[in-house]
């Protein structure tokens, strides 16, 4: 199919998110910057602002003084002016968040995900958490904008499925969109667990003004998102950026994708773990905390946080996972040429530090361009709530983020 083009009517929605988010970006923009920012002219920059204003979206706050003495009026989002409802669903535990319109958390609350369960059981505690949350953050239902699920991958976008999660057994062609929206009376906005951190990044975090950059998100697996030229980078079948399946070590174990060595076979909680008991049962490590364990539970919390206190058997699980690491964010950043690396997730919980030194260590003196700029890295500031803070910015995100895709759709 070739290129389609556009009308007038999605254009002007198009040049609304642009001006919008340039002022979600900054902490106070005059009419002239957003101007000279978007290559929009002054009439259509004051157009576009002055509804928003009157929709409640923007205010006007304070003002500047330009280099010529004349003041010029600031523009702030009105972080009140609507909520989004995020809802991060991991085979371990339910969250649910409330944000404003700047994506700032009000209230976020967990629960454990009824073991076994099955959709209809999962659907009806979803709707229950978002019941609790709402009532306890005193949002009306009314002027939530909708609700942003985040689910294990695979999914199918189109009918808003999802398609067989490795850790979901039974939860084949889950129509899960269409469940959770019946059960909350708010429309969702759905997408894979990654994806949805690396918006959130983008939206209230790390990401937020960056061009280019890669997501690492470390959960029971690793998953990843990808935002190139400030656009979500979703792909042919919209589950791009699935970096736990980079093949890193050709001689490692099988993994469920069919691949072999792939990352997340080394280093997802259930790896670290298994080569902790591994060289355990070898004989290694006899000076270490984890050899004072019964081996049933060296579990990945003991191995973290042993690693985290310096027992120098976890280090160096925790250290050849972060190599492991570091291989593959080598291959991304060279085959993309992206600004910022982002490492975030619950998984990441204290070894952040050892992981981050080795992706520096590698991006610094491993990647083709190194000699013109060394990519970035950073943890997320979001930290074990970026799945669930993604999930709500993901309402934010397709509401009032500029979308190239849609303008160039018909």
């Amino acid at each position: 199919m070739g290129r389609t083009g556009t009308n007038l009517p999605k254009v002007g929605q198009y040049n609304r998110a642009v001006v919008l988010d340039q002022i979600q970006l900054a902490d106070g923009i005059s009419r002239v910057e957003i101007a000279a920012h978007t290559g929009l002219t002054p009439q259509t920059v004051s157009g576009i602002v002055r509804r928003l204003i009157v929709e409640g979206i923007v205010r006007e706050d304070g003002l500047q003084t330009s280099n010529g003495g004349r003041s010029r009026t600031l523009l702030r989002v009105n972080a009140d002016a609507g909520y989004a409802v995020g809802v991060h669903f991991d085979p371990a535990e339910l969250s649910c968040v409330v944000v404003d319109l700047l994506g700032r958390p009000l209230v976020t609350m967990q629960r454990p995900t009824p073991p076994g369960a099955g959709p209809q059981r999962v659907t009806a505690a979803v709707a229950e958490l978002v019941d609790e949350v709402l009532l306890t953050s005193g949002v009306e239902r009314g002027r939530v904008h909708g609700l942003g699920l985040a689910a294990p991958g695979p999914i199918d976008q189109a009918p808003g499925e999802i398609v067989g999660p490795p850790q979901l057994s039974g939860w084949e062609r889950v129509p899960i969109k269409q469940m959770v929206a019946a059960a909350t009376g708010l429309p969702v906005t759905l997408d894979n667990d990654a994806t949805a951190a690396a918006i959130g990044e983008r939206w209230a975090g790390a990401g937020r003004g960056v061009a280019d950059f890669a997501y690492f998100f470390f959960g029971a697996g690793i998953g990843g998102g990808l935002v190139l030229g400030h656009q979500i980078h979703r792909g042919g079948s919209m589950n791009a950026a699935e970096f736990g399946h980079t093949s890193v070590r050709p001689d490692g174990p099988p993994c469920y994708c069919g691949n072999t060595g792939c990352l997340e076979s080394l280093i997802s909680p259930a790896a670290l773990v298994a080569e902790a008991r591994r060289r355990l049962a070898a004989g290694e490590g006899a000076d270490s905390d984890l050899a004072r364990l019964d081996p049933a539970s060296t579990d990945f919390d003991s191995v973290r946080l042993a690693a985290a206190s310096g027992d120098p058997l976890a280090v160096e699980v925790v250290d050849t996972a972060a190599a492991w690491l570091a291989t593959a964010v080598v291959t991304v950043a060279n085959i993309l040429d992206i600004d910022l690396v982002v490492l975030g997730g619950h998984g990441l919980r204290h070894i952040e530090d050892r992981y981050r030194r080795a992706v520096e260590e590698a991006l610094a003196t491993r990647t083709m361009a190194r000699r013109i700029r060394t990519v970035r890295v950073e943890l997320s500031p979001l930290g074990p709530d970026a799945a669930v803070v993604g999930a709500a910015a993901l309402v934010l995100h397709a509401t009032y983020s500029p979308q190239v895709s849609e303008l160039l759709s018909l």
